[in-house]
């Protein structure tokens, strides 16, 4: 199992193309061993179409009820475990969905699919 960052979730479901060849790799590989994306990514995607930097063809319900019918595919709660990591992270990085991928992906022990180079910078499991 692996953990998307929210540009990798919005690419590995709409625009493939924009994932690097390790990612594609890790992507595909999610209809055998699964992958986890944090529900901040869904509210991260929300705030981007409401400031209307994102339009991603369809309403965010849409696209969340296309998420959850991905049986592969699991959409991590935020609770209080996932926050208390997220605050007790020595990582000088104001971004809270940032920071809850992170705390997720550490509590779960997974790699993240991510571009990001401050996530790359930080956390040393990163596939891209």
């Amino acid at each position: 199992m692996i953990m998307l960052d929210t540009h990798a979730l919005l690419w590995w479901t709409l625009y493939p193309r924009k994932l690097s060849r390790k990612a594609s790799e890790a992507c595909e590989r999610i209809i055998y061993e699964g992958a986890l994306i944090s529900s901040i990514s869904i509210w991260e995607i929300g705030i981007k179409i409401k400031k209307g930097k994102l339009d991603i063809g369809k309403s965010l319900e849409e696209y969340v009820e296309r998420l959850k019918k991905l049986r592969t595919l699991e959409i991590a709660a935020v609770d209080e475990n996932i926050w208390m990591r997220n605050l007790s992270l020595d990582w000088d990085h104001p971004d809270p969905a940032d920071r809850t991928i992170v705390a997720t992906a550490e509590l779960k022990e997974l790699s993240i699919v991510t571009k990001d180079q401050l996530i790359t910078n930080y956390y040393p499991h990163v596939i891209w």
